[in-house]
């Protein structure tokens, strides 16, 4: 499968000035700009910027930035689904995650993880993937905003919404574990059809997996 990359780009203004967002950028791209000292939700600031270059070279890595001026103030990246989980049991090459999404605290509010998401959706070849965001509670940041869980699920699920990923059931062990977690899907009107029955299986491993020993294969 050919992982082409269209770049998109626009201007969005905010109550703390005007905020460019654009990508996929390649890791070159990247190192043109400045990293913001607060996106560290995941790792240390420094460390999270090298992964985005190293997931920016990657054939089906895709990174978004939200930047004033030459500061990175905000991203979104997507990629295939880590070896060690269950979305990468089956190898899907046309199976996305949203892996990690961020914005400083300073333009919370201003929707530009939302609008990040929304533009990453115009390039065409988004309609040929399966994309998928698992949502796990204890990776909101439930301390600095100060919601409930259910209420930053409501805010997680709408950023999702912008880019067509709506809540899909699956019986994935860890988002079952807890009633707030979801898998978020959008489904590109490219993708085969053979692709979304893998997919369906997928969601339902453990189910698939039962029904199989009970029929001794």
């Amino acid at each position: 499968m050919e992982h082409s990359k269209t770049f998109q780009s626009k201007k969005v203004h905010t109550d703390h000035g005007d905020i460019v967002l654009e990508g996929p950028l390649s890791s070159v791209e990247l190192q043109a700009f400045n990293f913001h000292e607060q996106l560290n939700a995941f790792r240390p600031a420094d460390r999270q910027f090298i992964a985005l270059q190293e997931i920016a070279d990657l054939k089906e890595g895709r990174v978004l930035v939200a930047r004033t001026n030459t500061m990175i103030i905000g991203y979104v990246t997507f990629l295939h689904p880590d070896p060690l989980e269950r979305w990468s049991t089956f190898n899907m090459e046309n199976l996305l995650e949203l892996g990690a999404i961020e914005v400083i605290p300073k333009y919370r509010g201003a929707r530009i993880g939302s609008q990040l998401i929304e533009l990453s959706m115009l390039d065409e070849m988004m309609e040929h993937y399966i994309i998928i965001s698992t949502e796990y509670y204890w990776h909101w940041d439930l301390k600095d905003t100060k919601l409930s869980v259910w209420n930053y699920r409501k805010v997680m699920e709408k950023m999702m919404f912008a880019g067509g990923l709506v809540p899909a059931p699956t019986d994935d062990p860890e988002i079952i574990s807890h009633p707030a977690n979801c898998l978020m899907v959008r489904i590109g009107k490219h993708v085969p059809q053979e692709s979304i029955q893998q997919f369906d299986r997928l969601r339902f491993l453990d189910r698939h997996a039962s029904h199989s020993q009970r029929k001794g294969y």
